[in-house]
């Protein structure tokens, strides 16, 4: 199993994250949403894997004192890192409801990361 395309671009590939349970947050959370916000979603996507960057802030940003960025789409957020091999990585999805980010939000992204890591080592170790 490797993990699930979201794009292929010139730039990036942008993946979703697995778990150690084989689940990938990111992709059921985005297979979850109404069809125009997936198409949103993939226009950010596709912006981003071909052109490598995104300068709207309200599209794509940093989130502060991590190593984390997030697709944004409106209250939409889809957490990501960056990773060797033109990687971008997306941990999973979430409605935001408040100004910040939730605590448990980073949190969880960071445990789906650890094991998505453990993940793709085991896959190259095969």
């Amino acid at each position: 199993m490797h993990r699930p395309l979201a794009y292929d671009g010139l730039r990036f590939k942008i993946v979703y994250a697995v778990c150690a349970d084989r689940s990938s947050p990111g992709l059921d959370f985005y297979d979850a949403l109404h069809e125009r916000d997936q198409a949103k979603l993939n226009k950010l996507f596709q912006y981003m894997g071909d052109h490598g960057r995104i300068s709207n802030e309200e599209k794509f940003k940093k989130i502060e004192k991590t190593d984390f960025f997030e697709f944004k789409s409106h209250q939409i957020r889809m957490p990501c890192f960056f990773s060797a091999g033109r990687l971008l990585v997306i941990t999973h999805g979430f409605v935001k409801q408040s100004d910040s980010i939730r605590l448990q939000e980073l949190r969880r992204a960071e445990r789906i990361k650890t094991e998505d890591e453990s993940f793709a080592k085991n896959i190259r170790q095969q």
